[in-house]
């Protein structure tokens, strides 16, 4: 059984064992408490695993979505550099114009 350190008595099970265990019970071969079992999880954890599993597989093939984010963000961190970078050319300006007057 794979688990990660446990914190408060709580068993943490690495992201491997709980694909692993997702994968078997969306195939069906064993029921869930064969599942509990054979990997020693508790059948309600195999049940929440399995319907959060079912419920991000679709994010998994939007890859268009997630592209056109960091798209979105790169776009964002260029006009935030300048606005930045016009932010101190006007504070120059403004200071150079007041010596003059």
């Amino acid at each position: 059984m794979s688990l990660m350190g446990t914190k408060n008595g709580r068993k943490q099970h690495t992201a491997e064992l709980k694909a692993k265990v997702v994968i078997a019970a969306i195939k069906g071969q064993h029921t869930t408490s064969e599942l509990a079992s054979m990997y020693g999880v508790h059948a309600t954890q195999i049940g929440m695993w399995k319907k959060k599993a079912l419920e991000e597989l679709a994010q998994v093939f939007t890859s268009r979505r997630s592209s056109a984010v960091r798209e979105q963000e790169d776009l964002t961190a260029t006009l935030y550099q300048q606005i930045g970078q016009l932010k101190v050319e006007l504070d120059w300006l403004k200071k150079k114009a007041s010596s003059w007057e």
